[in-house]
C-alpha cells in the first residue's frame, strides 16, 4: 500500500481532514491504520453535532476506544428532535467523561435533554466553557456551583431555563461571561433580581450578551444603575433601544456591539457621550430609522461601504479613540 511508506506525522496530518465517522470506518482498514486513528492528536476537538443517528451506545464505544487526554473540545447534538427520543447523555457516561478525558475545555450541547441529570456538578471539572442551544434542563440544574471552573457560559433558545435557574447563576464564582438568547420564561422581575446593586447578583460578569425580542427583558435590565467591572457588552433584538438608553452610565464599557436591531441615530449619540472608556463599537446588521424631515440637506450620501456617514463623523468626534465598525448595516428614511 502507497501510504504504509508515509511517515506517521504525514499520515497523522491526512487523517486529520476526516470527519469522527471517516476516522472510525478508517481504523478498520488495518492494525496500523487502528493505532493511527487512535492519535490523541486527531481527537483534540471532536465535532458530532452533525452525526445523524447518534445514540448513547455510539458515544459509549467513541469514549471507550478513542476519547482521552487529548481531548479540549466536544459538540454534541441530541435527541430532542428525534423520534426515537429516550436517554442520550447519562450519570455514568459523563462520569466516565470526567474520568478519561481530564483536558476538556469546552462543552457545546445541541438538542440534548438534560432533565435527568441532577446537578451540572456532574460536568468535567476541567470545563471552561459551556454551551446550550436548544435544550432542556432540570430544576436544580445550576443550583450548585460546579466543580469545573466555568468561565463562560451560552444559553440559547433554552425553553426551560427560568428565573430560579438565572439566580442559581449569582452562585457561580468564576463566571465571567453569560450570553443569554431568546429565553421566554426569564422575566423582568428575575432579570432584575439579578442586577447590581441587589444583594446576590452576577456582579464577577465582565462580559455580557443579551439577545431578546422583549420589550420588558431590555428595560429590567437595569443596566442604568451602573455595573462596576462590566467591560464587554453586546444587545440585540427588536427592542434594543429602551436598553441602549440605560447603557450610558456603564462607566467601565470598553466594547459594544449593537445587532440585529432599529436604531436612531440621536439615540446612538446620546447613550455613547459618556462613555468615556469605550474602545470598540461594532454595529451589526442594523437599521438605522431616520425621518425625511430631521434629515440634514446637505448630509452625505449613504452607501453600502458606509450607510450612514454623518454618524461615523459624529461618532469620531465624539470618540476619537473608539474604532467603530458598520458590518451589514441600512439606512431607512422614513417619508411619512
Amino acid at each position: 500500500m502507497v501510504l504504509d511508506c508515509f511517515p506517521e506525522n504525514v499520515l497523522i496530518d491526512i487523517l486529520s481532514y476526516l470527519n469522527v465517522r471517516e476516522l472510525v470506518r478508517n481504523s478498520r482498514v488495518c492494525r496500523r491504520w487502528k493505532q493511527l486513528v487512535k492519535d490523541q492528536r486527531l481527537w483534540r476537538a471532536v465535532d458530532l453535532s452533525t452525526w445523524k443517528g447518534l445514540t448513547s451506545r455510539v458515544l459509549w464505544v467513541l469514549l471507550r476506544q478513542y476519547l482521552g487526554h487529548g481531548l479540549r473540545c466536544l459538540r454534541l447534538r441530541g435527541l430532542l428532535l428525534s423520534a426515537r427520543r429516550g436517554a442520550f447523555l447519562t450519570e455514568s457516561w459523563l462520569q466516565a467523561l470526567r474520568s478519561k478525558c481530564p483536558r476538556l475545555r469546552r462543552l457545546c450541547l445541541q438538542y440534548t435533554d438534560l432533565r435527568r441529570l441532577r446537578s451540572c456538578r456532574l460536568l468535567p471539572p476541567s470545563l471552561q466553557v459551556l454551551e446550550l442551544r436548544s435544550c432542556e434542563v432540570s430544576p436544580g440544574f445550576f443550583s450548585q456551583d460546579p466543580e469545573a471552573a466555568v468561565e463562560t457560559l451560552v444559553l440559547d433558545s433554552v425553553p426551560s431555563f427560568c428565573d430560579q435557574h438565572l439566580r442559581s447563576l449569582c452562585t457561580w464564582q468564576q463566571l465571567s461571561r453569560l450570553e443569554l438568547r431568546d429565553l421566554s420564561r426569564v422575566s423582568a422581575g428575575g432579570l432584575r433580581r439579578c442586577v447590581p446593586p441587589a444583594a446576590q447578583t452576577l456582579g464577577r460578569l465582565t462580559h455580557l450578551e443579551l439577545e431578546t425580542w422583549r420589550l420588558a427583558q431590555m428595560v429590567a435590565l437595569g443596566l442604568g444603575k451602573g455595573w462596576p467591572g462590566l467591560e464587554r457588552l453586546s444587545l440585540g433584538g427588536n427592542e434594543v433601544s429602551p436598553g441602549l438608553l440605560s447603557v450610558s452610565r456603564l462607566q467601565d464599557l470598553r466594547w459594544l456591539r449593537l445587532r440585529a436591531c432599529r436604531l436612531n441615530q440621536k439615540t446612538v449619540l446620546r447613550c455613547c457621550r459618556s462613555l468615556t472608556q469605550l474602545r470598540t463599537l461594532e454595529f451589526i446588521e442594523v437599521e438605522f430609522v431616520e425621518d425625511e424631515e430631521e434629515r440634514r440637506p446637505d448630509a452625505a450620501q449613504s452607501s453600502e461601504d458606509d450607510p450612514v456617514p454623518e454618524l461615523r463623523r459624529s461618532l469620531r468626534s465624539l470618540l476619537p479613540e473608539c474604532s467603530v465598525c458598520f458590518s451589514g448595516c441600512r439606512l431607512t428614511v422614513n417619508r411619512d
